[in-house]
């Protein structure tokens, strides 16, 4: 649920709840606390509808969440729908986490979090169970509504007053704050939290996947998948290999200064894995292993005509082998983990045949565990063997200029229907208005003179 947001002004909502009247794709449908839920969904609307913002205001909400703060109230200021620009933000998800059901919201004005809540879902069964909910006062003021359980203990009430008057501050989210205290009573803050930070997984078309090399070098079952993957594809890889080397011999004589702020890095935050791109794009992962630190790179291999085999660098690779290699973990995690990706422009740079393959097999598999949101622009994948009707969505522009979003099952059409076509002749909206280009005056300039 969004609404003020980007080019999202009144209330919108978009669900992963299967419709009634659908029987076919039974596979799709996963059994989540007494409800079904959907795996899979796709976007489509013309440029500028609104289908990255949707993806963008999830991040946002991602990244305040994980991070507790808010962006400065220019940009708060800047993110907001240019209709309602004095009206709060609002954002919301309904979640599952360790068999738990959550609702979380939050409730954003100009330079202040003005309401934020947490709830155990009743899925619409039962009533909601309060967790937390938080509001700001004037003056700043923080009031913090608990559990009773909380409450009933000294040692509740007295936590109660340290935070409101000292840890939760107006242009920050509390959610974190609270899922680190060490509480039994706030086990539910963390078990949220967590499905931010490890279940929530969003790819923008900028974002590299970061750790590939990594991955690849100490989870021997994740590279077999991913070599056999590639290979499947037939975009010429052979091989994955990750190269790694001690970051003296890396790094040499020549650039002890960069290598003296890595091996700081790595000794302020032990275990943890850096990640750096290089001139070329190409990434570099810096590790701590056995007490010594490494430097690892991905390259590819590939085979000559006469069976020889020839190491690339990823930058020698093409954007359409990169953008499959990035794809590579999320799959993986699709197949084997309770986890949701949303993916924006999930077919840029790959040829339309093969995204709608790797969809497809996503889609046919009956022991997936993960959920797949994506937009998308391509046609191809309109297909009633690939998509229920209730897994495909639509954004478009109104005529104040704020995106509305609408489903698929929403026009009732027949599983036999070619839905790819009625979406091109413009039966479902969400396609680009296509002026005559003479009444434009298109041929009105001759460049060549």
């Amino acid at each position: 649920m969004l609404r003020n947001i980007y080019s999202f002004g009144e209330e919108k909502e978009f669900n992963m709840i299967p419709a009634p009247r659908f029987t076919r794709l039974k596979g799709h449908k996963y059994q989540k606390q007494g409800i079904e839920v959907l795996k899979l969904a796709s976007f489509y609307g013309a440029n500028g509808a609104g289908k990255s913002n949707l993806i963008r205001a999830l991040e946002f909400l991602q990244d305040i969440v994980v991070t507790g703060d808010l962006p400065s109230p220019m940009k708060l200021k800047r993110m907001k729908h240019f209709h309602s620009s004095g009206e709060p933000m609002i954002l919301g998800v309904e979640f599952i986490n360790q068999e738990v059901p959550y609702l979380y919201a939050v409730e954003i004005g100009e330079q202040s979090v003005l309401k934020e809540e947490l709830y155990i879902s009743g899925l619409g069964k039962r009533e909601d169970e309060l967790v937390f909910e938080r509001s700001t006062h004037t003056g700043g003021k923080t009031v913090l509504r608990l559990s009773e359980g909380f409450l009933n203990s000294e040692e509740g009430r007295v936590l109660k007053g340290i935070l409101e008057n000292n840890l939760i501050k107006q242009n920050k989210t509390c959610l974190k704050i609270l899922s680190e205290l060490d509480n039994s009573l706030l086990v539910d803050t963390r078990n949220a939290y967590r499905w931010f930070m490890h279940k929530l997984a969003i790819i923008t078309p900028e974002v590299r996947s970061g750790g590939l090399a990594h991955r690849l070098d100490i989870d021997k079952e994740f590279h077999r998948y991913a070599e056999q993957v590639l290979c499947s594809f037939s975009v010429g890889i052979k091989k994955l290999l990750t190269v790694k080397k001690p970051i003296a011999e890396f790094f040499g004589d020549d650039n002890k200064t960069d290598m003296d702020v890595l091996l700081n890095k790595v000794a302020e935050s032990p275990g943890s894995v850096l990640g750096l791109f290089n001139k070329d794009g190409e990434e570099i992962i810096v590790v701590e292993e056995n007490g010594e630190v490494f430097v690892k790179q991905l390259k590819t291999e590939h085979a000559t005509k006469d069976g020889r085999s020839v190491m690339f660098d990823l930058s020698e690779e093409s954007d359409g082998s990169i953008r499959l290699m990035d794809y590579l973990p999320a799959f993986k995690d699709l197949l084997t983990k309770d986890v949701t990706y949303f993916i924006d422009e999930i077919e840029r740079s790959i040829h339309p045949l093969l995204i709608k393959e790797i969809i497809g097999k996503f889609s046919a598999d009956d022991n997936t565990k993960g959920q797949l949101i994506c937009t998308t622009h391509e046609s191809n994948l309109l297909d009633q063997e690939i998509f229920r009707q209730d897994e495909v969505w639509f954004v478009e522009k109104d005529l104040s200029g704020s995106s509305d979003l609408y489903s698929l099952c929403d026009f009732k059409e027949h599983n036999t229907k070619d839905i790819r076509k009625g979406y091109l002749s413009g039966r479902y909206g969400s396609i680009p208005f296509l002026a005559n280009l003479k009444d434009i005056n298109w041929d009105a300039y001759d460049f060549k003179k």
